[in-house]
């Protein structure tokens, strides 16, 4: 049986084994364990785990600046996919969004993933391609 749950910090082992076990996942620095409890702190219940007898085999975590919302880190083992379980996560996270009145959610998919991006266009995600993506970065936080 498949159950979901929210997400906390005694799930971070788990979590970052799969994240290293999935190709097309970027692991930075951002994703420490120190990094993670402040974001799960700041965005509490709105981010997920997916179980089955007792293992971890998928997460997505999730969070907002006031006005949009931001999905990072959807993973589902790969033998366990195409059971709906990625979408249960995501609508798990829309669901609280939406219950803090924001609508909109954007995501970010490296442009070596194909993969990523065949499954979110196939859920009715849409490219944009009307802005581009900039990042700064602190002298000393490459991997940030």
């Amino acid at each position: 049986m498949i159950t979901t749950r929210v997400m906390t910090m005694d799930d971070y082992d788990a979590v970052l084994a799969l994240m290293n076990a999935t190709p097309g996942i970027s692991i930075r620095d951002a994703d420490s364990r120190e990094a993670t409890a402040r974001y799960l702190q700041r965005n509490p219940g709105m981010s997920f785990v997916a179980q089955a007898d007792g293992k971890l085999i998928g997460c997505v975590m999730c969070g907002h600046d006031g006005r949009r919302g931001y999905l990072q880190h959807l993973l589902v083992l790969p033998e366990c996919r195409r059971q709906g379980i990625a979408q249960s996560l995501v609508q798990r996270c829309l669901s609280s969004l939406e219950a803090l009145g924001i609508g909109k959610c954007h995501l970010d998919v490296l442009k070596t993933n194909d993969a990523a991006a065949r499954y979110w266009h196939g859920q009715g995600w849409q490219r944009r391609e009307d802005i581009d993506r900039f990042s700064f970065t602190r002298p000393g936080n490459e991997n940030a």
